[in-house]
């Protein structure tokens, strides 16, 4: 999905061209990071923990804000100052470790993308009444038509992008009409009445973990923005995607809190983001969810694949460009396949599927914070900010603890 960078003797044509396509590909690169940031795990969390959590969850979304905030600035500039995928800066700063860096992420997002596509059924599901298995296979069989495009790496910029503005219109609709108790739910979101570990490390494992943290980073690299000369275009287009997923997922919160907050009961071990949207808007509302649902799964199905595939080039160099293409085709089949064999419950696969990410998280991070802090010569002689490695480290250590403190009661969520 690689695009050409500026002609080295350019008109002025060629020039306005080429800044056209840098601003598609900067939204597409934020875009990709949000929308795969709130995909179908994240809703079915969201609605799941605030029914058990109440308004105190807003201290859930506050946490992993932050720790996206920490995550995206430091992946993303280094990345991008390198212009090097950071399966192979992880090999050059410390042997090997780029080879394990690049396991964990594809099978995380293999994970990952089951569950994606299992949201895309319960999404087309709800919103037209379908089996979920069918409505499985149409959505895969949609995110293998677009890697199939030869100019696949345009049409995934414009599908993200329209597709995460239509996702928000429609949730902020719905939260204007559940009202929820919005002096509880912002004074919950700094001083909460509970903290709970597994919590905060699902919702930021589901939002920051796993292969999210390298999808927009990756893709920018894709559109030839590489290179210190565009630091600030970067940290704008992180910023953006940070500030842009930051308020879907509270808007989401705020939608099902208002529910909760009128004594509705949520099921958590069905479909509780269709109840809790059918409840606060009727039929109407249940359609909407629908719609919500599979917009943040099908464009989590081609976050996933992509990004997953795009670790893939440490092991073999001719996975690019068209190659890749048909290894993403090739993962998302592997990713419907295995969803239809599954006997898990969808919304219990959904919820797992980001607290394993959450353990996925702190061993990339460390790895990068081990470059900024101890092998700057892998970064080029790039004189890297030391506030952004004091920040990012301290989110590697927040996110260890949460890990080592939520992995039983994660893993319980399949077992028992």
């Amino acid at each position: 999905m690689t695009e050409s960078t500026t002609p080295a003797a350019a008109t002025p044509e060629d020039l306005k061209a080429f800044a056209k396509s840098r601003r598609r590909s900067l939204l597409g690169a934020l875009f990709l990071m949000a929308t795969s940031a709130i995909g179908p795990g994240f809703i079915t969390q969201t609605a799941t923990f605030t029914a058990q959590l109440g308004a105190a969850f807003a201290f859930g979304i506050l946490a992993s804000v932050l720790i996206d905030l920490a995550v995206q600035l430091n992946i993303w500039r280094m990345v991008t100052v390198t212009g090097k995928r950071a399966s192979v800066l992880a090999n050059e700063a410390l042997v090997g470790s780029g080879y394990v860096l690049a396991v964990l992420i594809v099978l995380g997002g293999l994970v990952f993308n089951i569950g994606n596509i299992a949201g895309a059924g319960l999404g087309l599901n709800t919103l037209f009444g379908i089996d979920p298995k069918i409505g499985g296979i149409i959505s895969a069989a949609i995110g293998i038509a677009i890697f199939l495009v030869k100019r696949a790496g345009v049409v995934v910029d414009r599908v993200v992008v329209i597709a995460g503005i239509v996702m928000i219109v429609l949730t902020v609709i719905v939260a204007v009409i559940s009202q929820p108790p919005m002096g509880d739910a912002i004074r919950q979101t700094v001083w909460p009445d509970e903290i709970n570990f597994a919590t905060i490390t699902t919702i930021v494992g589901g939002t920051v973990g796993g292969y999210i943290t390298y999808a927009g980073a990756h893709k920018l690299l894709d559109s030839g923005t590489a290179g210190v000369e565009n630091i600030k275009e970067v940290n704008r287009a992180a910023l953006s995607g940070i500030l842009v997923t930051g308020v879907m997922r509270y808007v989401l919160f705020l939608a099902i809190l208002g529910v909760v907050a009128s004594g509705v009961v949520l099921d958590t071990t069905g479909n509780p983001g269709a109840q809790a949207f059918e409840s606060a808007a009727g039929e109407a509302g249940l359609r909407i969810f629908g719609a919500i649902f599979w917009i943040a799964a099908i464009t989590s199905v081609i976050g996933a694949a992509y990004t997953s595939v795009s670790f893939l080039p440490v092991f073999s160099k001719k996975i690019v460009g068209r190659v890749a293409d048909y290894w993403t085709v090739g993962f998302i089949v592997v990713s419907l396949a295995v969803y239809l064999a599954l006997g898990t419950a969808p919304a219990t696969l959904l919820v797992f599927v980001g607290g394993l990410n959450g353990l996925i998280l702190p061993i990339g991070l460390t790895l990068f914070m081990y470059i900024g802090w101890f092998r700057p010569k892998v970064l080029g002689g790039y004189r890297y900010p030391k506030w952004l490695l004091i920040i990012g480290t301290l989110a590697a250590a927040v996110t260890w603890y949460m890990a080592v403190n939520a992995v039983g009661p994660i893993f319980a969520l399949i077992t028992g």
